[in-house]
């Protein structure tokens, strides 16, 4: 399957995102058309794989009771697949004041909740429970993952706003203790931390059975730094200026972000965590594929 080839992606451009005000439609639209595209996608809908009976509701289809068991217990009971069984997901999202900077286009933080959202939908239509939580030195919302909690997260994504230095450590080590059941957790960031400290954040949750995909979100600017006049360079977060000379630090500069994200992929890989590095110039083809993917993964060993 290619990314590159999806008859929907042309809802996934950024610059097209960035006109649809309202989250759900911008998933639904985007999801919709992701998932039309597929050649297959055996992790949508009913699996062969019987997984267990419940009790019958009303709106059930008929086709799903199990009228042998009905016949022994006088009990209505329908048929649930692998597919269909519900799972957690939840969303960590960023909200640190560098998440806020856009050389072209949507800012970083537009970016991730678009993303956050298309992630959201696509869970919620498999009837997951999903949930999210935000945050930048300290936890700013925590919604906990339930089936009727799809719109209270497009709200806090409305909400969110990168208005304050953050750290990953403190506010991810704090909030752990709440998925104690195990759920798909995406980590949405631009990761401007140690591969160690990110490590350490992260490592509660592995150790409590979490399934972890971990989302980069990087504009061009902060990947090629395109930038040739000597000018002053302000930290987002700090606020502070530097000087720049950039025909004699842009091929420094590339060669230690690259060396970041060479240390990052070495080390989540090293704790078993997905890990998808992510241009705000691009469509987001690649991000749900790879959600996709870890999905896919959870549902077998369940």
């Amino acid at each position: 399957m290619e990314p590159h080839v999806i008859p929907g992606a042309r809802f996934v451009d950024p610059q097209i995102l960035g006109r649809i005000k309202n989250l759900e439609l911008l998933a639904r639209s985007v999801v919709e058309g992701f998932v039309n595209g597929l050649h297959r996608a055996p992790y949508f809908g009913a699996s062969i794989d019987f997984a267990e009976h419940r009790g019958y509701v009303a709106g059930d289809d008929i086709r799903r009771v199990d009228w042998k068991l009905y016949a022994r217990t006088d009990r209505y009971f329908v048929k649930q697949y692998e597919a269909d069984t519900n799972a957690n997901f939840a969303v960590l999202l960023d909200v640190s004041k560098s998440m806020s900077f856009a050389s072209q286009g949507v800012t970083k933080l537009e970016y991730s909740c678009f993303l956050a959202a298309c992630l959201a939908y696509l869970s919620h239509r498999q009837r997951d429970r999903v949930g999210i939580v935000t945050f930048d030195t300290e936890v700013r919302a925590y919604v906990p993952p339930s089936a009727k909690h799809f719109n209270i997260l497009l709200q806090t994504l409305e909400r969110a706003r990168a208005e304050k230095p953050g750290r990953i450590l403190g506010p991810l080590s704090s909030i752990a203790e709440h998925f104690k059941r195990r759920s798909i957790v995406a980590l949405i960031s631009d990761l401007y931390e140690s591969p160690d400290d990110l490590i350490e954040a992260l490592r509660p949750y592995s150790f409590l059975g979490n399934d972890l995909i971990v989302f980069h979100v990087l504009d061009p600017a902060e990947i090629d730094f395109p930038y040739r006049d000597a000018s002053r360079f302000m930290d987002v977060e700090s606020g502070e200026e530097i000087p720049v000379i950039p025909d004699s630090f842009a091929d420094e500069y590339r060669k230690l972000m690259q060396a970041h994200i060479q240390a990052l992929t070495a080390r989540f890989s090293e704790s078993r965590i997905d890990y998808v590095p992510l241009n705000t110039s691009k469509p987001l083809d690649d991000a749900l594929f790879s959600y996709l993917g870890n999905r896919e993964r959870l549902m077998r060993v369940r």
